[in-house]
């Protein structure tokens, strides 16, 4: 490692292989609520940030948007091992951070005050902490720093921003909605939407049925997702993927539906909402975190109380 990482191993937590495990990274500010925090950085500047956080290192940080995310990662390592314990292929945890390692004690008491599964903290004093993410082997970041996600993504590296939120934590089996188009899919429709308007993107969506829709930002991500969700049968699964899109189904679902089964990704269920809102129906599903990277969607999944993900 470069020495601008510092990395603390979380002894608590048995380690996990990177060539098996799928592995995610996310930052503070994903998986806490640092706002307060961060306003003190930013106004103040490090020095005063870092003599805070040494001040308050007993007092647990309160959960941020992939809080709820990363439980539920967790339940379903349980499972996994339950059914085989020697199985390797399992979600892996750590935390990215820009904090120093002395502020980061407030953030390694923090997970283990909630008994969250997190193999390492990784404290990185340089402005591009994502240099770090192909190194650890990370199949999904997530930030709540635009450019750190941007720069994740240009990388290869599964990533979305995280909005903070006030988040219910719903139940354990983990459930996550992916968006198409930009998305799970690249955003070739999309470029043709823009240029040709719908009769445009319906009439390429037909003459393209049979040829599978390219891979988006959160492909690879989904595929590791649903090699693992194979582990398990359809009935008591702790895994559910769903599929969100403003596609029709009647004029371009076909396309999207063949492209996932030409792909080999499960996906437990597709709503096309046809350009609806997509805020109730994920109120209905209640995920624990939503993919989109429609700004206004983003903002309907917060208005339900759904932590959401934007991917840029």
């Amino acid at each position: 490692m470069a020495e601008l990482e510092s990395t603390v191993i979380n002894t608590n937590v048995k380690q996990k292989d990177p060539s098996t495990a799928l592995v995610i990274a996310v930052t503070t500010r994903a998986i806490f609520n640092l706002e307060e925090e961060h306003k003190l950085y930013l106004e103040k500047g490090k020095e005063e940030y870092t003599r805070h956080q040494q001040a308050n290192q007993d007092k647990p940080l309160p959960p941020g948007t992939a809080f709820a995310f990363i439980q539920a990662v967790q339940y379903v390592n349980k499972k996994i091992l339950e059914s085989n314990p020697a199985e390797r292929d399992l979600f892996d945890i750590l935390v990215l951070s820009n904090n120093s390692p002395e502020s980061g004690v407030r953030i390694i008491n923090s997970a283990k005050h909630y008994g969250l599964e997190i193999s390492k903290f990784c404290f990185v004093s340089d402005e591009d902490s994502t240099q770090y993410l192909k190194s650890h082997g990370v199949k999904l970041f997530l930030s709540a720093d635009r450019t750190d996600v941007c720069n994740a993504l240009r990388r290869g590296v599964s990533a979305a921003l995280v909005f903070q939120q006030e988040v219910q934590a719903p139940s354990t089996a983990l459930r996550v909605v992916f968006d198409g188009d930009a998305v799970l899919f690249s955003d070739e429709t999309d470029q043709i939407f823009q240029e040709q308007g719908l009769e445009g993107a319906v009439k390429y969506e037909r003459a393209m049925e049979a040829i599978p829709i390219g891979e988006g930002p959160l492909k690879a991500f989904a595929m590791h997702l649903g090699k693992m969700r194979k582990k398990f049968g359809q009935e008591g699964s702790p895994i559910r993927t769903y599929l969100v899109t403003a596609r029709s189904g009647r004029d371009m679902g076909v396309r999207a539906i063949k492209t996932l089964r030409e792909w080999g990704l499960p996906i437990d269920e597709a709503f096309f909402m046809d350009g609806a809102p997509k805020g109730p129906i994920l109120a209905q599903i209640q995920p624990h975190i939503f993919f989109d990277d429609g700004l206004h969607n983003i903002q309907g999944a917060q208005n339900v109380g759904v932590p959401s993900a934007w991917v840029p």
